[in-house]
């Protein structure tokens, strides 16, 4: 099944409303006419050109014995979390392949998680900073990568905490937005009309990066920023010094959007087809119908029932009752819910984690199952052989990997566009930055 198409079923029978007024992947090519309709599927120009292929088991095994207890209101979250077929990779990338750091970031993540709680953050929390649409999430990229604008000009609240947890839903839809085989998120960051007034502090953007760079390890796909004006450069310098360097090696200014992203699904205003024109009320209607979002922050499926869906492969494929397949890191394949993976690939039989992926989320169209049984079948049913196999071959294919440009398996696609942040940090830029931290 392709998600790069533009047919006109909905990621689900709920919005029969929506689809009134849009395709399943967003508003019709309307020869310039204004819309307010976001794109929640790649266009037919769009396609996932990186396949991950990770042995994690040894990391995956260390997370069990973390995992929280079957009775906490929250353990099928976590679980979800962890059946994910990326999650674990991802830590291990992030760590290039050190064990130890990478049980040290994902426990952190855990603890994050547990006290956060990112995928339950209620709509009605951050409503209200959503309100001038300074966060929008619309489109995707040439790799498939949903595309999410910041726009500072358009603040509308004072700094608190809140301002966090909006940014943070976003990124939650963003991984729901993706489909299968892409785990990255292309921002875009547009300075136009912002002031020294409405762009976050360096204190603020601190806080941010934590998150994103702690928790959110390996998401990011490209960091685009546009209209940028003279001053922006200060702030900058004053987050240079806490960014990966992995992380900074992906941010472009002022590149050219319409060569990063197809042109039917790119904001007019950056050279693209689109002549959207913000509506708050039919952007959030959209972004938490599409999603399956309850009014609690958890998910409800067609018939209203509660639902915790799979995750690793979006939330439109989850609705179609589509699973990870074994592999899915490498291949990005689904399969049908509760029906043989396909075998015979070397490639798609690797992975461990799409195998408890595919499982998990199989039992979830069981009959009567509920959200615990749901989440903890296949995580207790990896087979000895496959684990024996894993543990012998894991560690080593992991560092013959690592051996390779890293750059180019964790920054595919490079982004166009000068390349700004192209030597370490001297001793004057480091002084503005901490200069920076109590603004």
């Amino acid at each position: 099944m392709s998600f790069f198409s533009r047919s006109t079923k909905s990621a689900s029978s709920s919005t029969s409303s929506l689809n009134k007024i849009k395709g399943a992947d967003g508003p019709v090519a309307n020869g310039g006419e204004k819309n307010s309709n976001i794109f929640t599927i790649p266009s037919s120009e769009s396609s996932v050109k990186k396949k991950w292929n990770y042995d994690e088991h040894q990391l995956k095994q260390y997370t069990k014995t973390l995992a929280l207890p079957e009775s906490d209101p929250y353990y099928p979250w976590e679980q979800r979390f962890l059946a994910d077929p990326g999650t674990h990779p991802r830590y291990m990338r992030a760590a290039k392949w050190k064990f130890e750091d990478a049980k040290k970031r994902i426990k952190g993540t855990l603890e994050w998680r547990r006290e956060y709680k990112p995928e339950l953050i209620e709509p009605g929390d951050v409503a209200v900073e959503a309100e001038t649409g300074k966060i929008i999430l619309n489109g995707f990229d040439l790799d498939g990568r949903p595309v999410l604008y910041l726009r500072p000009g358009r603040e509308n609240t004072e700094v608190s905490p809140r301002q966090i947890r909006h940014l943070i839903y976003h990124l939650e839809r963003a991984l729901d937005f993706m489909p299968p085989g892409q785990e990255q998120v292309a921002i875009i960051v547009d300075y136009k009309s912002a002031t020294s007034q409405t762009t976050p502090s360096v204190g603020t953007a601190r806080k941010v990066l934590h998150v994103l760079q702690n928790h959110y390890v390996e998401r990011l796909g490209r960091g685009l920023v546009v209209n940028m004006p003279w001053w922006i450069n200060a702030f900058f310098t004053g987050i240079s010094p806490f960014l990966d360097p992995i992380t900074r090696d992906k941010i472009r200014f002022n590149p050219k959007l319409v060569e990063l992203c197809p042109a039917s699904q790119l904001d007019a205003e950056f050279g693209g087809d689109n002549n959207f024109e913000f509506n708050h009320k039919v952007y959030w209607q959209t972004l938490t119908e599409f999603c399956h979002i309850a009014p609690d922050g958890s998910r409800v499926n067609d018939k209203g029932e509660k639902w915790v869906p799979p995750a690793g492969n979006g939330i439109k494929a989850a609705v179609d009752g589509l699973v990870p397949a074994p592999g899915a890191v490498a291949t990005g394949h689904v399969v049908e819910s509760g029906k043989n993976t396909p075998q015979g690939d070397e490639e798609k039989s690797s992975s461990v984690g799409g195998g408890a992926a595919a499982a998990v989320a199989t039992g979830a169209a069981a009959a009567g199952a509920t959200e615990t049984q749901t989440l903890t079948t296949g995580v207790e049913n990896h087979t000895d052989k496959a684990a024996v196999t894993n543990e012998q071959n894991g560690i080593e294919e992991g560092l013959k990997r690592m051996s390779l440009n890293r750059a180019l398996t964790t920054a595919p696609g490079a982004p166009e566009g000068d390349v700004v942040f192209d030597h370490p940090p001297s001793a004057g830029e480091k002084a503005v930055a901490r200069e920076s931290l109590d603004q």
